[in-house]
């Protein structure tokens, strides 16, 4: 945009009857609510120049996009305003950003093409990401509650129920054709119906914390999907958002959830210290206490992970323990949340088998990773084959070589039509170990080998 004049924010600020001076003093109010200090000094200095076409930093123009939004009665983005380019720069998730004006502009820099490939090629990193104490995400409630409606819409239980029936169809896709299939309808749907819904009017209380867990339920989606594709960074963001959705709703065991979600993240991507402080997270207080049995063992699951990969072996044996006994207190008459429907004795023993294999059980590992071959449900594809790949990798670092290329052969049957990153990922591990027997002509591990490589061309 350069230093040319910023057309749009212009033409907005002259729709609200703003000078420079009234405008800055609004964003100032706005950013004091958010906590961002930096802004507490903006002044009509700061207005001129960001109309004369200087680019604010992005915290900066979330804040000035949502002081706009409250006074136009509508959701107003960067692009809007002329500063889509502020959020086009990776930035680190902030616990302390609204989260209506997060989820507006997350999604339309998920949607477009080269800034999300920007967003998705920064680096993933949770060391900015200091969890708020109690007490802020305690009041959560209190801060969505004061948050002033900016359309007109009454939001109905009908609304609530279209937006949950949206959230499992998404999450039954993902479980079978992997993160990738859909997930540009996904994050669309957040970003205009979703966004719309959260923007209007409540009712009652109630109307509002289950279209704001519902909403949540989607933004978690978003991330774990994207997660699952291989957008790191992108999936952070999605499910810090997430994270917030679930505590403005009160719904403490959605958002043991989420950071649930995050740990399994931090482990996958080598990061055992932020795992276990986020699983540990996931487990605090009313987020495990409140959750059903069912996802109480898949947090105490996840847990064991981040507690074998940082080495604490003990502790990790500890929580699987602990993960079993939650889920055999698991019935059909229980409550349950839909978010939880693909958890149960496959997937147990699939998180079981990845935590003894990193505790160095590779026997256990194996035994554990057949039995969820043996007990998984064939809806569940994308895991089922990722779970053939980690059973193949184990049987071959027994030296079991035979076996193991039989087992990937199975592993990529399955694998067909699956747009996953973490089944990618798992082929190129496959490769990876194929690769002293590659050049031995006519073997069973080079033709494994080919097939491997052309399944990755077309990925």
């Amino acid at each position: 945009m350069g230093r040319t004049r910023n057309v749009e924010l212009a033409a907005v600020m002259a729709e609200l009857g703003l000078s420079q001076t009234r405008l800055a003093a609004r964003v100032r109010t706005v950013a004091e609510e958010h906590s961002v200090e930096e802004l507490a000094g903006v002044g009509q200095s700061h207005i001129a120049k960001w109309v004369g076409g200087v680019v604010p930093e992005p915290p900066a123009a979330r804040i000035l996009a949502e002081t706009l939004s409250r006074g136009l009665g509508r959701l107003v983005t960067l692009a809007d305003i002329g500063l889509a380019d502020a959020g086009s720069e990776p930035q680190p998730p902030a616990w302390s950003d609204d989260t209506l004006t997060t989820l507006v502009t997350l999604g339309s820099t998920d949607m477009d093409l080269n800034r999300r490939r920007l967003l998705a090629t920064s680096v993933y990193s949770t060391a900015s990401l200091a969890l708020p104490g109690e007490q802020w995400f305690e009041q959560a409630m209190d801060r969505a509650r004061a948050r002033k409606p900016l359309t007109s819409h009454t939001v109905t239980p009908r609304d609530v129920e279209d937006v949950r029936e949206m959230s499992d169809f998404f999450s039954r896709r993902d479980q079978k054709r992997g993160g990738r299939a859909g997930r540009t309808a996904l994050v669309a749907y957040l970003r205009t119906d979703v966004a719309d819904l959260l923007s209007g009017r409540f009712p009652t209380e109630v109307i509002r914390r289950s279209m704001t867990s519902a909403a949540a339920e989607l933004a978690y989606l978003a991330g774990w999907t994207a997660f699952d594709g291989g957008e790191h960074p992108i999936a952070l963001r999605w499910l810090t958002t997430a994270t917030n959705l679930a505590e403005e709703a009160g719904n403490a065991p959605l958002a043991g959830h989420v950071l649930r979600a995050m740990a399994h993240q931090a482990v996958d991507l080598g990061d055992p210290r932020e795992a276990v402080r986020l699983a540990e997270a996931s487990l605090s207080s009313r987020r495990y206490t409140q959750a059903c049995w069912r996802e109480r063992s898949l947090l105490s699951v996840v847990h064991a992970r981040g507690l074998a990969a940082a080495g604490d072996n003990k502790a990790a044996v500890a929580a699987l323990l602990q993960a079993e006994r939650d889920l055999s207190r698991a019935s059909e008459g229980d409550n349950e949340p839909n978010r939880v429907f693909f958890f149960g004795e496959a997937s147990l023993a699939h998180e079981t088998a990845a935590t003894l294999r990193d505790l160095g059980d590779l026997q256990g590992a194996e035994q554990q990773f057949r039995h969820s071959v043996r007990t998984r449900r064939a809806q569940f594809a994308r895991t089922h084959s990722v779970t053939l790949g980690y059973l193949g990798a184990v049987q071959a670092q027994q030296g079991h070589l035979d076996v193991a290329c039989d087992t990937w052969g199975k592993a990529l049957d399955a694998m067909a039509g699956i747009q996953s990153g973490r089944v990618h990922e798992t082929i190129v591990q496959m490769r990876r170990a194929l690769s002293p027997f590659r050049d031995r002509a006519g073997s069973q591990a080079a033709e494994l080998d080919t097939r491997a490589r052309f399944m990755l061309s077309q990925s």
